[in-house]
């Protein structure tokens, strides 16, 4: 067997509410305590604005309003995981970081048979790691359809 398909993948594992959340730690810059975020007019109602990371404006995105969640108080654990994706760089504020974490490909379910509405399209699968379920998000798909709802 190919060796290269059997390689474990890397996630920055984060919290929203009391779930895990992981990222492929290849879209992953760094991850920051808040910046002040100016806030834009006219944009998307989970766009939480931008911020200037040592010169470069980065717009930020509120996971918690893009998932329906709710606001949230900013804490010290409050934290934006800085990601570039296709030579975009964007920022994912998220209630805290936690950990990278390797999650071997058999622990990963696809979640296709569970769910089927298109705004649960950006769940990539659903990782188990010790006693815990960690939700594998598809950011490709959470900024393609930012860019497509009205």
């Amino acid at each position: 067997m190919d060796n290269n398909n059997e390689r474990t993948n890397q996630y920055v594992i984060f919290k929203l509410e009391e779930e895990y959340y992981g990222v492929a730690i290849n879209f992953v810059e760094t991850i920051e305590k808040v910046l002040e975020i100016t806030r834009l007019p006219n944009t998307p109602h989970y766009i939480k604005g931008v911020i200037n990371l040592r010169g470069e404006v980065i717009p930020v995105i509120d996971l918690r309003t893009r998932f329906k969640m709710g606001e949230k108080t900013l804490t010290e654990e409050s934290r934006i995981i800085i990601l570039t994706v296709e030579e975009m760089t964007i920022g994912l504020l998220v209630d805290s970081s936690s950990e990278v974490l390797t999650i071997e490909k058999e622990n990963i379910d696809n979640t296709n048979s569970l769910i089927n509405h298109t705004e649960d399209d950006y769940i990539k699968g659903i990782g188990k790691e010790d006693d815990r379920m960690i939700i594998i998000l598809d950011i490709l798909k959470i900024l393609t359809q930012d860019s497509q709802e009205v």
